[in-house]
């Protein structure tokens, strides 16, 4: 255990207590080793995405009002994923992977079955075709990941 002496002269813990909320046990299971890697390619997908959406949404937002929004939320959601795994939040996580599976699921099927409602591709058109289906696979490496961590 880590000590430090206060103000008063009493020897301190400096780590971290899981019952006072601020313990590193959830990033230690959750953030750690190949969870690294996802939180990696969901920050690199949120500045993908973001950038995207952001650029389609300023130049073109007339064109496809929808396929631009729904990549600027795609955008957000992988945010939230990635400061959800990288701070141990496995409540947090598990909701953003199951809203992102059902955004995939939802527009890349619509994408498919009425092309004309998705003028411009968003990035879970075709079930992430556009991104080599990362965004079909990533959902379920992050509830696989999830599932296996306590």
């Amino acid at each position: 255990m880590n000590e430090r002496v206060d103000e008063a002269g009493e020897a301190r813990s400096t780590t971290p207590s899981a019952a006072t909320g601020s313990g590193t046990e959830g990033a230690g299971t959750v953030g750690a080793g190949p969870g690294r890697v996802l939180v990696a390619v969901y920050g690199i997908f949120a500045l993908a995405a973001g950038a995207r959406a952001a650029v389609q949404i300023a130049r073109q937002f007339d064109d496809a009002p929808l396929a631009y929004v729904l990549s600027a939320f795609a955008a957000l959601v992988y945010l939230v994923l990635a400061v959800a795994l990288a701070r141990g939040n496995r409540v947090l996580a598990l909701v953003a992977c199951g809203v992102e599976l059902a955004g995939v699921l939802i527009v890349g099927t619509l994408s498919l079955v009425d092309p004309g409602a998705f003028p411009k591709a968003t990035v879970w058109s075709g079930f992430g075709s556009g991104y080599v289906f990362i965004p079909l696979v990533l959902p379920l490496l992050g509830l696989f990941w999830l599932s296996r961590r306590k």
